[in-house]
């Protein structure tokens, strides 16, 4: 069985059950990987940075100046410079702003439902009664969320998430994909972003607004300056990890509503339970399936050693889905209380957008739902995701009834 191919990428839970009952650490002998599966291990390599570095880069050992790639010290002081964006005050500041964005995509959809032409893209409009909820809601709405706050203009939104892609698409130079292809993609998205953000940065360095570049144009590392190379990746990651998990989010959780259609009817019966759902999902069809990692030490995990220096994929996919932990781990259940899911990683990376990523998927998925009725597939064969260590549908077309 092939943890890489397409078929697993749609559905990898049957083999994270068999593996992780069988190999818990397994070896991948041609790229020389370490995958774990067991949730303890797993939160174990996202925490214990001493044993576990951060400093691995999208090609082995090659450290690529995003914070998603840093240890200590150096991590802690850049973590730093933009957290303050990531507050509960300022996120629960943005809510309105992000549900007047919602609210215009989801006009447009429902205008296409009833029967208007809606040519978004440019080459294509949407069919009576039918959506694609990743390219009109599930990939803009957190586009232009992230674009708004680091101060890019959101109709640029399309370029920005043709840049994300190329970024994730770097987690197939590791396994699973066509490595060439995927880092030539990057280099040319590298550059177009390179020279877009270049402008950027100059001006807000001449004229900071209030926005996290210009926060970043004027912030300092022991008494150093970033400079623009460094605010660059800042904005790549932050265009990347700050709408991926929030996309392929929105998307799962359509997609286990229309599998579980009594766990949708309470989420109608009863509003309140859209949170836990969006924790359930979080958990099930966990958006971000796997982190990276690299031995600094010969560490034991599940009685397996792994050498120091060696690349370790922990899948969080998997460790949400260990019946050591949750109770009945394949069944989709809206009031899954406790539910201690690492979908947004544990440690020191924790992801500090989690905060705005539920907000996001918690306000569409409220508007989706005020708004339309009888969701069903429009075809059960989604295509998933091309990049291994992500899960959800690359298209989602959805059929549908406005309420109104």
């Amino acid at each position: 069985m092939n943890l890489f191919s397409m078929t697993t990428r749609r559905d990898p839970y049957p083999l994270y059950d068999q593996l992780r009952a069988t190999s818990p650490v397994l070896h991948v002998p041609g790229p020389d990987l370490w995958v774990v599966f067991g949730y303890d291990a797993v939160k174990r390599a996202l925490s214990d940075h001493e044993a576990f570095s951060s400093d691995v880069g999208p090609s082995r050992g090659n450290s690529f100046q995003w914070l998603l790639f840093m240890d200590p010290p150096r991590h802690t002081k850049l973590r730093a410079i933009i957290s303050r964006a990531f507050t509960p005050r300022s996120i629960a500041a943005l809510e309105p702003r992000i549900r007047e964005l919602t609210r215009g995509l989801v006009d447009q959809i429902a205008g296409g439902i009833a029967g208007g032409i809606v040519d978004r893209a440019g080459d294509r409009s949407l069919d009576r009664g039918e959506f694609d909820l990743v390219a009109d809601l599930a990939t803009p709405l957190p586009m232009m969320v992230i674009a708004e706050l680091l101060g890019l203009p959101i109709d640029d939104w399309r370029q920005f998430a043709g840049w994300s892609e190329a970024i994730v698409n770097l987690g197939n130079t590791i396994a699973g994909g066509d490595a060439q292809l995927a880092s030539a993609e990057f280099m040319r998205a590298d550059a177009e972003m390179t020279e877009y953000l270049g402008r950027v940065i100059a001006a807000r360095r001449t004229h900071a607004a209030d926005d996290l570049i210009s926060r970043l144009a004027t912030a300092e590392v022991d008494g150093e300056r970033l400079d623009d190379r460094e605010i660059t990746r800042f904005c790549q990651l932050l265009l990347a990890a700050g709408t991926e998990t929030t996309t392929n989010l929105i998307d799962n959780v359509m997609l286990c509503f229309v599998a579980h259609p009594d766990q949708l009817a309470r989420v109608r019966t009863d509003p309140a339970l859209l949170a836990p759902a969006i924790e359930e999902v979080l958990r099930y069809r966990t958006p971000v399936q796997a982190m990276f990692r690299a031995t600094t030490r010969e560490v034991e995990l599940e009685g397996t050693k792994i050498p120091a220096g060696k690349f370790v994929v922990a899948m969080i996919g998997s460790a949400n889905r260990d019946p050591r932990k949750f109770a009945d781990p394949a069944r989709f259940d809206v009031t899954r209380e406790p539910n201690p899911h690492v979908a947004f990683g544990h440690g020191i990376h924790f992801c500090l957008g989690a905060p705005l990523s539920r907000l996001e998927a918690s306000i569409a998925l409220g508007e989706l739902l005020g708004r339309f009725t009888h969701f069903e597939l429009a075809s059960p064969d989604w295509p998933p995701r091309t990049s291994f260590h992500v899960h959800g549908p690359a298209e989602l077309r959805l059929r549908c009834q406005r309420t109104a």
